[in-house]
Order: structure tokens, then sequence, then C-alpha cells
């Protein structure tokens, strides 16, 4: 039943704990970067850079940007509200803000309904949305495909000294 004689010991207050108690700090390979390489980042509208900007995973920016986006082997969008003042330099472009800058992507810049650019395009595809925004040039630059080694047409092929022999 009821222990009427029950007191509850005293707990002592809590003491802070250091921020670093119980952790264990890992350090990352690339090998686990490359599996993280599906996140998104996401700058905020509230967020102005100026500086070079790179990263490892794909980016959305909805904020300010002056200077360089470098990101080579990712995706960047630019939001609904990003203002960039930038060269850009990704394997994908997404703009639905304003651009003012030149973009090389290695897959595809597209440029949706709200987009605005203005600078040069350098891709292999493009899509422009009807009501988007352009002014500048574009070079639709395709990688070559690797070239097979083949011997040249007036090449001949080598004579096999077994093939020559005449048997009697």
């Amino acid at each position: 039943m009821w222990n009427w004689n029950y007191e509850p010991e005293e707990k002592s207050p809590l003491q802070p704990r250091s921020p670093f108690e119980g952790q264990t700090q890992v350090k990352q390979n690339p090998e686990s970067r490359r599996e993280k390489m599906g996140q998104v980042a996401i700058i905020g509208q509230s967020i102005q850079i100026k500086g070079e900007l790179t990263g490892n995973e794909d980016l959305t920016i909805d904020g300010t940007v002056e200077g360089n986006i470098e990101l080579k082997e990712n995706s960047l969008t630019i939001g609904p509200n990003g203002n960039i003042k930038a060269d850009i330099n990704a394997k994908k472009v997404t703009i639905i803000g304003e651009v003012q800058g030149n973009v090389t992507a290695e897959e595809t810049v597209e440029i949706r309904e709200t987009g605005k650019l203005r600078g040069n395009i350098v891709a292999p595809r493009l899509v422009i949305a009807d009501g988007a925004f352009f002014k500048g040039s574009v070079e639709m630059e395709r990688k070559p495909a690797p070239v097979k080694d083949k011997p040249h047409r007036d090449e001949k092929p080598a004579l096999r000294p077994e093939l020559l022999a005449v048997k009697p």
C-alpha cells in the first residue's frame, strides 16, 4: 500500500553541461561527403553574402549574393526572393529570382516564369519558360564524346606470318 513514512530525496539543482559533453567528434572522409550530396543548403532572404561561395551540396539562395558562386558538381536554385550579382558555375542552375552575371552549367540552365537573367549562358541545355526575362548570349556547348582508338582507314592491318607461309 502507501508508505506514509516515505520522504523523497532532495534533488540537486541541475548542473549546466558542457556543450561538448557526451559528444564525439567525427571526421568526415570524402566518401561520407559524397553520400550526403543529396542534402540541400538554404541561404534565407535576410542573408547577404559578398565574396566567393563554394560548396559540395545542392544550394538554394533566397537572399543576396555578390561575387562568384562555384558548385561544379551540384545544383543551384535561385529562389523567388534571390538577388544575385555574381558569375555562376554549377552542374544545374534554376533561376526563379534575379541574376546579373554569366551562368555556366554542366547540364542545364532553367529560367522559370518569374526568373530574370542578365548575362551570358554556357550550357548544353537551356529551358526558358514563358514570361521569363533573359538578356545575353547563349553558347550550347556539349562535351565531346570519348574517342575510340580505331585504325586510320589508310592504315593496313598487320600481316601475320603464319598466314603467309606456304604449306606443301
